[in-house]
């Protein structure tokens, strides 16, 4: 058993979940806290409460007593819920990230994660789909996605300033479309590999479904076992500067519709919708510093990654269904 005890912030969310679990299995005491409980299964948390992080006494409640923090708790969702947002989304996590570094702190924390997104890298570097992989260094001069990205952008500086102002010690992680089963897959808030993978599950064979822009605007995506290993190798790294995790293979949208159906063994035509959101054109992770810092990179390749996904969204329409 480890003696050293835990924070997870968004324990009730898809990465945090997953995270709690993780953490779990190395023996660490885990406390969980979100504004939610896990919505598909029971937290694997020691201790699991239900606070809302924007007010600064529950951050400080959900800190006593913990060695080290992760904060991943934020108002979040896919394309369609943060283009639609922009104020709620702001204030919402300005809220719990200052909160949260602050209590932290305070308590004496001596190991912080803060979960930022590659929603702030400019958006004059991603006007192309066949865009150059983003480095680290990218992010200035800054031209953030509105609203979530600003924030986030806003967020790293925080940490930096509490590291330099306070001698806090705290890593900062650059999300590349995390993706796997327990995550959200319908509502509004879901990302693109689950709406897609939701949307075959409930097609036939030979259907059509909707996908949102041309198409030909390209991502890359990351399985969440990769995602957590990668978030706890650099917890326990020296460094402290933003770092890439996501993979760095780039496919379109369209790609991305036609591995999933061809996991589900059915053949599906795309009927695009050029009126919704689409982010950027493209986006690339670059995985240089990512290898160099962690002398690792994620393994599991998209397609393993998709299969598992969709076997558990088709799963959950199933039931539904019946």
């Amino acid at each position: 058993m480890n003696d050293i005890k835990v924070l997870v912030t968004g324990a009730g969310g898809f990465i945090g979940h997953h995270l709690v679990k993780y953490l779990k299995d190395k023996g660490y005491w885990v406390r969980g806290v979100d504004i939610k409980n896990p919505e598909f299964q029971a937290t694997a948390a020691d201790d699991f409460q239900l606070l809302d992080l924007r007010e600064f006494d529950n951050c400080m409640k959900a800190c006593e007593g913990m060695d080290e923090v992760y904060q991943l708790a934020a108002d979040m969702g896919g394309i369609g819920y943060i283009t639609a947002s922009h104020a709620a989304i702001l204030r919402n996590n300005a809220l719990i990230n200052l909160h949260m570094l602050e209590a932290a702190r305070i308590n004496k924390v001596s190991n912080y994660l803060y979960t930022s997104s590659a929603c702030i890298y400019p958006q004059y570097l991603q006007k192309s789909a066949d865009v150059k992989p983003l480095k680290e260094e990218d992010a200035y001069p800054a031209d953030a996605e509105p609203g979530y990205g600003w924030e986030k952008l806003f967020a790293e500086l925080a940490c930096k300033y509490y590291l330099e102002d306070y001698k806090f010690r705290n890593h900062c992680v650059r999300f590349h479309n995390i993706f796997g089963p327990l995550g959200t897959y319908e509502g509004g808030r879901e990302k693109s590999p689950a709406a897609i993978c939701r949307k075959i599950a409930l097609a036939n064979d030979e259907d059509e479904i909707e996908v949102w822009g041309d198409g030909l605007q390209t991502r890359s995506y990351c399985y969440i076992d990769d995602c957590v290993e990668g978030i706890y190798r650099l917890m326990q790294s020296d460094h402290t500067e933003p770092l890439n995790l996501g993979q760095d293979r780039l496919i379109s949208v369209n790609e991305l519709v036609n591995i999933v159906a061809k996991v589900a063994g059915k053949k599906i035509t795309r009927r695009h919708d050029l009126t919704k959101p689409q982010g950027v054109r493209g986006r690339n992770s670059d995985n240089t510093k990512l290898r160099e810092v962690l002398k690792w990179e994620p393994i599991v390749s998209l397609e393993d990654g998709l299969a598992k996904t969709y076997e558990w969204i088709s799963e959950q329409v199933s039931v539904v269904k019946s």
